[in-house]
């Protein structure tokens, strides 16, 4: 995949449907019976890289509050979703060190490598960062999983939602109407190009997660190093 011009082609259609006011909220994000859990395999970006994008969402929090701001503790990559969020999975359904066992696989011959977070997309449920990895590493070690799990006897969903290609990290959903569509634009516009920074992929973790990842209702199954 071209990730620029995907990144780009999805910018440009998507701010066009938010600025007629045809954008989806979710009104699950603060629903109490939302009882949808999985498990994904995840990059984290250091602290240094969250602090160069808590500038940017404190500016859209001043244009509008009443979205979903993703905290420090909650930005992510997602490598794998594996068992795609449904309602009523619990982690005693399954054998983690299972499932531990065929990431040590996968990454076998996968070393360290860097993504640049590099400007801004938009979907017409949220915001995320562009991440554009340095070379095939993110891509091998996908493939490897898909090839390892789907081989396996262990429940996964890997590419059934879609084929996960890209390397963003969302950090905004609408959970209510925009209160001023022309003002939270431009505040988008503004870091349309914006370099948050490049980090080295050392470390992985696999999570037992809610739709949207919140930390309160995370548990960490593992660490895997590159």
């Amino acid at each position: 995949m071209n990730l620029t011009r995907h990144y780009k082609e999805l910018y440009e259609s998507s701010i066009k449907k938010i600025g007629k006011g045809d954008y989806q909220t979710d009104s699950l994000i603060d629903s109490p019976f939302d009882k949808r859990f999985g498990i994904t395999l995840l990059i984290r970006p250091p602290q240094e890289i969250k602090n160069e994008i808590e500038p940017f969402l404190e500016e859209l929090k001043q244009i509008d509050s009443s979205q979903y701001y993703y905290p420090n503790s909650d930005i992510h990559i997602t490598v794998m979703s594996i068992i795609s969020c449904y309602e009523g999975f619990q982690i005693d359904q399954i054998s983690v060190s299972d499932y531990s066992n065929l990431i040590k696989q996968s990454l076998k011959g996968i070393d360290k490598f860097e993504i640049k977070f590099q400007g801004i997309t938009v979907s017409d449920s949220g915001i995320m960062i562009q991440g554009f990895p340095e070379n095939e590493m993110l891509n091998n070690m996908r493939n490897n999983l898909r090839t390892n799990f789907k081989n396996s006897n262990l429940e996964q969903s890997i590419d059934k939602r879609y084929t996960i290609q890209t390397a963003h990290a969302t950090i905004v959903r609408f959970r209510k109407e925009l209160q001023n569509n022309k003002a939270f634009l431009a505040g988008i516009e503004k870091y349309k190009n914006y370099d948050f920074g490049s980090f080295e992929i050392k470390e992985l973790e696999l999570v037992f997660n809610d739709w949207y990842q919140r930390e309160q209702n995370s548990i960490l199954l593992g660490k895997f190093e590159l």
